[in-house]
């Protein structure tokens, strides 16, 4: 069963046959999980955001329409993370009390850590859209054409808007030295 392609997988998820969706949960949990993570920097929304994710993608079985299963994974965990953004837009927190988390690897030297950390606060002074396009594209490593399918765009207006975002991105990260 492990060497079925991820749409036949989902194709048998979506038909009853439930177990095939811990094949799914194995490959993609990581992926979502990473690309959460550097979208909210927050290890516990994320694993809550993930988790939300394949439950909704168990409910919500019959609808899937075998198409790319990983375009259909990322768009759920895009919808359920912004359903969780505007919500917390919403609130009234001071500055002060919202403690941004990040995941910190053991670096070979400071210098390594402090790149990092400047390029993460670039990323976080990206606007939301941008960010995501970034994280997608250049963190995950997802395609244009996939991102396009995620996003409901077109794989060229992708290609220009992350070209767009790793700029200002740039001109982030040069303020912040």
């Amino acid at each position: 069963m492990k060497n079925l392609t991820d749409e036949e997988l989902m194709i048998l998820v979506s038909n009853g046959n439930l177990d095939m969706m811990s094949i799914l949960f194995d490959r993609y949990h990581i992926r979502i999980f990473n690309f959460l993570l550097k979208m909210t920097r927050d290890r516990d929304i994320s694993q809550d955001i993930t988790q939300e994710a394949f439950y909704k993608a168990i409910k919500y079985r019959t609808s899937y329409k075998k198409g790319k299963f990983s375009s259909w994974i990322y768009t759920i965990a895009r919808n359920i993370f912004s359903d969780y953004y505007q919500s917390q837009k919403n609130k009234d927190q001071p500055l002060d009390e919202i403690e941004y988390k990040t995941e910190r690897e053991e670096a070979n030297g400071i210098e390594k850590s402090e790149i990092k950390e400047q390029l993460n606060r670039a990323l976080g002074q990206l606007n939301q859209s941008d960010r995501e396009l970034v994280i997608m594209n250049r963190y995950q490593g997802i395609k244009y054409q996939e991102i396009a399918e995620i996003t409901g765009s077109t794989a060229g207006a992708v290609k220009t808007k992350v070209h767009r975002a790793i700029h200002k991105l740039k001109d982030h990260y040069l303020q912040n030295i």
